[in-house]
């Protein structure tokens, strides 16, 4: 349902989406056919990782502009038109952030059981409840990362107790391990240990407990040095502060900023560590993506962290604003043999996290609501 503000092609957005179609890919085997169906500025097919994607122009404007200037997005009616002529056994909806339009889809495909997944969007709250409820009132299934993150949504009633949680990830990597030393010499990252952050500078990601913790870490690691890097920024003054403020923080480390996508891997390639004190995340691409280069999280305990790192086997789990515990997260496991947690985090991913386990999560849930009455 996801259409970008302005016009743009087709091939912009597939090239500004890195991994586009991958996650319907995997899901596709001898016996599932996986068909993207978006709307786009302009009708056209793509054919992506081998899977067909269609693209589908509306006829006139997508908005409707209420007084005020805000803007509403009309009734997607080609794309509905698309989606009926492909005789579909299972939709999969992206987002838990579109209740008008996927009540408007249910209704318009009344007989296909429709399977939401979520996006790390949160259960909304107050009277948006109320709308949330009513769009999601015909969901055949929802997938999370873990199922404890659905809880909020069944204990406000926006989903209700007898629809169907599947666990499912949202994304995998093609990340790989690489050489450390190789990828050091490439990126300039160095430190004993040598610790990355990788996401924005917001609230709810918290820089500021993160850089707490090292401080206090470096007391004891005087060769720590901490490598960030961020797109969106709106903590950055304050992070600088903290960091140019603190006599141990400001020679151990660099604000990189941010990178372009090959980068990312080689960083993480480079890393000993990866460290976040997120207070929420719908998935963790950021440790997904470092465990699949071998690189050990040193994470909060939140949902999706706690799946990432198999309960904290792989990586420590602290509590969310707990600057002391990630302090000593980062001493204890600094202390333990590298070379084995490379080893260990990169055979858990594959374990665990990789497209192949994305695209049986999918298949699992989509074959699960196929059977179920009224379903094709």
């Amino acid at each position: 349902m996801h259409l970008d503000p302005e016009p743009c092609s087709v091939d912009a957005v597939i090239a500004g989406r890195p991994g586009f179609g991958r996650s319907a890919a995997a899901a596709q085997d001898e016996h599932t056919r996986v068909v993207i169906v978006e709307s786009a500025w302009e009708d056209a097919e793509r054919q992506v990782d081998a899977v067909s994607c269609l693209f589908v122009r509306e006829a006139g404007a997508p908005w409707i502009r209420l007084p005020g200037g805000r803007r509403v997005r009309r009734r997607p009616r080609r794309v509905f038109e698309r989606l009926a002529a492909l005789a579909p056994d299972v939709i999969h909806f992206h987002g838990l952030t579109y209740p008008r339009e996927l009540r408007a889809l249910a209704t318009a495909l009344p007989s296909v059981p429709v399977l939401a997944q979520d996006h790390g969007s949160g259960a909304p709250r107050g009277w948006r409840r109320v709308w949330y409820r009513w769009g999601f009132a015909r969901l055949a299934g929802v997938t999370f990362t873990t199922r404890a993150q659905a809880m909020p949504f069944v204990a406000a009633g926006v989903i209700r107790s007898s629809v169907p949680i599947f666990e499912a990830l949202a994304v995998s990597s093609r990340f790989t391990p690489g050489g450390q030393e190789a990828a050091r010499a490439v990126t300039g990252l160095d430190g004993d240990p040598c610790l990355l952050w990788v996401g924005d500078l917001n609230a709810r990601k918290d820089p500021l407990t993160m850089l707490d913790a090292v401080a206090q870490a470096a007391r004891d690691l005087p060769a720590l040095r901490l490598h960030m890097c961020f797109q969106q920024a709106p903590l950055l003054a304050a992070v600088r502060s903290r960091i140019v403020g603190d006599p141990v923080l400001a020679p151990r480390v660099r604000l990189l900023g941010a990178l372009p996508r090959g980068a990312i891997e080689k960083h993480l390639q480079a890393a000993d560590f990866l460290v976040l004190s997120s207070h929420a995340e719908g998935c963790g691409a950021a440790v997904l993506e470092a465990l699949a280069c071998g690189t050990t999280p040193l994470v909060t305990d939140i949902p999706s962290f706690r799946r990432m790192t198999g309960d904290g086997v792989y990586g420590a789990m602290v509590p969310v604003g707990d600057a002391p515990g990630l302090a000593l997260a980062i001493r204890d496991w600094s202390a333990r043999d590298r070379p084995t947690l490379r080893r260990a985090a990169r055979a858990h991913f594959e374990r665990t996290l990789s497209f192949e386990v994305l695209g049986g999560e999918l298949r699992r849930a989509y074959r699960a609501l196929r059977r179920t009455p009224g379903a094709k």
